[in-house]
């Protein structure tokens, strides 16, 4: 936008001096033209008086004396012919007989007018005859012609020229750094904003701009800040809101579950389908708050990383696949379901995420592969590193059943499980997991593994190699 802005306003610049510059110049050229032919002019009608005053007296001294102090004077020369071309006065190198004076003589002894004299310009050369018929009335006793030069007029004319264009290079100057000065008026505060919105949308807190340029703009900057404000304070009323419901929630719930929990050996025969029941929904709430707290922390990271709020930690991938693996052996072996860990690479992938943090994502999709696989599938976890893209990867795949391909878009979905879920689980796991690694730079994708089951990528920045 600024070189299209700068463009328009240089071109109005140009077009506006070059308006004002190429009519001076033309009338600059033309006014010191005139002047050139009225002076010449003149001297010419000085020599055909002094000629018609000798042809009457009969002496041409006083001729002759103007026309040879004039040529020592200006180095122009003069001649002065009579009716039948015989030459009265000759000066200056300028002979009456010169085939170059043939057609101006005719025309001046047939009381012709002279032909328009072409507009003095910086680089004319030439030299201009004019011619005058001596003589009154029709009857032409001679004719006077006048070789001028132009360069004196070309030189004056170069002389004005440089002014004229001087001036237009100063206002050409003064324009382009008008455009400048209104092109940055004009586009830094748009360069702000644009800064606040990439702030804004990578999650940086009550992000503002500077209140700059012209009035519509300022107030644009303003609604923006008081706009980033709102976005900041509802984002922090929506944490607070789950974070504050979870926790308000489990002194009930925990009451809730003791009294469960002592009427365990009280329950008659036939209330022991409801007892149950009633222990599995208590345990299915406590699932969904411990998930809606990790939901909420998980998104509190994402915003405090995305403002550069500390530095990313580090950790070894393959140091923390094979410690959740061992830990979740006894789970998967009760399920009937077989882990594997893929053969490991002789170096250490080092990725740009706390421990903590991949291992709880690496438990959501090893809790959900034991769940969903079915038994006697295998489940197969591998880690590696694509040091082109500077990515740390960690594919969990399994034989199981999978997810139909409508509902892999899906999977990450708040509260959302699939209809073979039967009930099961909270909807919350991969919500989770995809929120811990978006705060970590990294992202979660489903995919249908081959033949059948389903494989779920995990990626995360490496740590560069020092």
């Amino acid at each position: 936008m600024r070189r299209r802005l700068l463009l328009v306003l240089l071109l109005f610049s140009a077009t506006a001096v070059a308006s004002f510059a190429l009519p001076l110049l033309s009338a600059t050229a033309a006014e010191r033209t005139q002047t050139f032919v009225l002076g010449r002019t003149g001297d010419t009608d000085r020599f055909a008086a002094l000629a018609q005053q000798a042809r009457t007296t009969g002496d041409s001294a006083a001729l002759r004396a103007e026309v040879a102090e004039y040529t020592a004077l200006y180095g122009e020369a003069v001649v002065v012919v009579d009716a039948q071309r015989a030459a009265v006065v000759e000066s200056g190198g300028l002979r009456a007989d010169d085939p170059a004076l043939s057609g101006v003589l005719d025309a001046a002894l047939r009381n012709q007018p002279a032909a328009p004299v072409p507009t003095v310009l910086p680089w004319s050369d030439r030299e201009v005859l004019f011619a005058r018929p001596v003589g009154t009335g029709t009857r032409v006793a001679g004719a006077v012609v006048l070789r001028a030069s132009t360069e004196r007029a070309a030189a004056d004319v170069a002389r004005r020229w440089t002014w004229v264009l001087a001036g237009a290079l100063a206002a050409g100057v003064g324009c382009v750094l008008l455009a400048l000065v209104v092109a940055r008026w004009l586009l830094r505060p748009l360069a702000e904003l644009d800064r606040g919105v990439r702030a804004v949308a990578g999650g940086q807190r009550r992000a503002h701009v500077t209140v700059t340029g012209p009035a519509e703009l300022r107030a644009l900057s303003e609604s923006f800040n008081r706009m980033s404000d709102a976005v900041t304070e509802a984002a922090d009323q929506q944490r607070r809101l789950i974070a504050d419901a979870s926790h308000q929630l489990r002194n009930p719930l925990a009451a809730l579950r003791l009294r469960v929990d002592t009427l365990a050996g009280r329950v008659t025969p036939d209330g022991e389908r409801t007892y149950r029941s009633t222990v599995a929904e208590v345990e299915r709430l406590e699932s969904l708050l411990d998930g809606l707290l990790a939901l909420a922390s998980a998104e509190s990271r994402a915003v405090e990383l995305a403002a550069g709020g500390r530095e990313p930690e580090v950790c070894d991938v393959g140091h923390v696949v094979l410690e959740r693996v061992d830990a979740w052996s006894a789970a998967a072996g009760a399920a009937g379901v077989r882990l594997e860990v893929g053969a490991r690479s002789p170096l250490s992938v080092l990725a740009r995420c706390p421990e903590p943090d991949l291992a709880q994502v690496l438990d959501v999709l090893l809790d959900n592969a034991v769940k969903y696989a079915g038994r006697g599938a295998v489940v197969r976890v591998e880690q590696g590193a694509d040091r082109v893209a500077s990515t740390a990867r960690v594919v969990v795949s399994d034989d199981g059943p999978g997810l139909p391909p409508d509902d892999l878009p899906r999977a990450t979905r708040r509260f959302w499980r699939a209809s073979a879920a039967d009930g099961r689980g909270t909807g919350l796991g991969l919500a989770i997991a995809d929120s811990v690694l978006a705060a970590r730079g990294g992202r979660l994708d489903l995919r249908a593994a081959e033949p059948t089951g389903l494989a779920v990528l995990v990626e995360l920045p490496l740590e560069p190699a020092l």
